[in-house]
């Protein structure tokens, strides 16, 4: 059965690092290690994403975290309109390139549209026999 645990955070800078604390505490939780720096950078971009562009004055966002002993999937869910573009911006700019991060340092990820809003995900291949040892 896999594991999962989620949270909201509000509409907040302050979110984006408790959020990762959040992310980090929730894989030391489970023995997960090989991936940790990986996934704490992308639930940072995926969070300072919902923050700035994608979730409603007044609203949350949710993060969970799914660990099935292969992979962990992590989930940033908004009710913000719009869907995200991963670009990989202009050599000027200080921004805008966020999802490219997460694109290149996970093993998947995706978009998935709701009503309202979406979830914004990433897959992360782990490895089994490092959760055995830990």
């Amino acid at each position: 059965m896999p594991l999962l645990r989620q949270r909201r955070f509000p509409r907040a800078r302050g979110s984006v690092g408790a959020a990762r604390e959040f992310a980090v505490e929730t894989l030391l939780e489970w023995g997960c290690h090989d991936r940790q720096e990986d996934i704490r950078l992308c639930v940072s971009e995926l969070a300072t994403n919902a923050v700035l562009h994608g979730v409603p004055p007044g609203r949350e966002f949710l993060l969970a975290l799914t660990g099935d002993g292969a992979s962990i999937r992590v989930e940033v869910r908004d009710s913000g309109g719009g869907v995200p573009v991963v670009r990989a911006g202009e050599l000027d700019e200080c921004g805008g390139r966020g999802l490219l991060l997460v694109e290149v340092l996970a093993d998947d990820f995706g978009v998935t549209p709701h009503k309202p809003g979406k979830s914004v995900w990433a897959v992360f291949k782990t490895d089994p026999m490092e959760k055995r040892q830990a």
